[in-house]
């Protein structure tokens, strides 16, 4: 008995009139074709780089050039704010010449906290290791620092230290002598609330650190006052 699955001319014509069922794909082959076949890019993109959606741009499907034009825009939002956002992250030194550079071209967005000190003034050490700490904290923030006479000809030692905050080149606020900071008493989240009331930093402080310090002393004064009595109001009156 002939195999009708044979790959004969007379099955072929067989098959063609109905008289022999059509020939059986073998497993195997089914398989092979399946692992050929072109998938769709919308199942891969969204594990592609940049790089890798603009190298197989020619092979997305009129279906998936939507998804991936959006995707695309997306992955490509999250870069520039993940650019933004670890842009600094360090107080940097700059010279008078480098000032416009840092300050009025700092770039679009961009706060920039420049502080004016000199070295050997203990606040000014301080307040440039709070700086350091507050630099690595909003690294989307450019914190930087020049000794004063060489940012600004003969500025004077007593408004020191003296801190600038700028947005887009416009100067926002301005923090000038040692009376503004409190003294060497001036604490790292202390002066980060400062600057976040400027804009120059989103905190995530709920209040103002220094009004817990006057509101505990507040207590303590309390506290330590003499309580009068009633018999003592009648003394005074006699």
């Amino acid at each position: 008995m002939q195999d009708p699955n044979a790959d004969t001319e007379w099955n072929d014509i067989l098959r063609r009139k109905g008289i022999l069922p059509p020939k059986e794909t073998p497993k195997e082959e089914e398989e092979d074709e399946q692992l050929h076949q072109p998938q769709s890019v919308v199942k891969t993109y969204e594990s592609m780089t940049l790089e890798e959606l603009e190298e197989n741009e020619d092979e997305f499907s009129d279906e998936d050039e939507l998804a991936m034009e959006m995707y695309r825009q997306k992955r490509l939002a999250e870069w520039k704010a993940n650019q933004i956002k670890n842009a600094f992250g360090e107080l940097n030194e700059i010279s008078g010449q480098d000032y416009v550079k840092e300050v009025n071209e700092a770039g679009a967005g961009i706060w920039v906290v420049l502080h004016l000190y000199k070295p050997g003034i203990p606040l000014c050490t301080l307040i440039n290791q709070h700086l350091s700490l507050l630099a690595h904290k909003f690294p989307q923030t450019k914190f930087i620092k020049s000794i004063s006479t060489t940012c600004i000809p003969n500025y004077p030692d007593r408004n020191l230290p003296t801190l600038f905050v700028y947005h887009e080149s416009e100067m926002k606020a301005q923090f000038i002598g040692p009376l503004v900071f409190g003294g060497m008493n001036l604490k790292c989240d202390e002066l980060e609330w400062r600057l976040s009331e400027t804009g120059a930093v989103k905190t995530d402080l709920e209040e103002n650190p220094r009004k817990q310090i006057q509101d505990q002393m507040m207590t303590s004064i309390r506290c330590s006052a003499p309580i009068r009595r009633n018999g003592d109001e009648d003394s005074d009156e006699d």
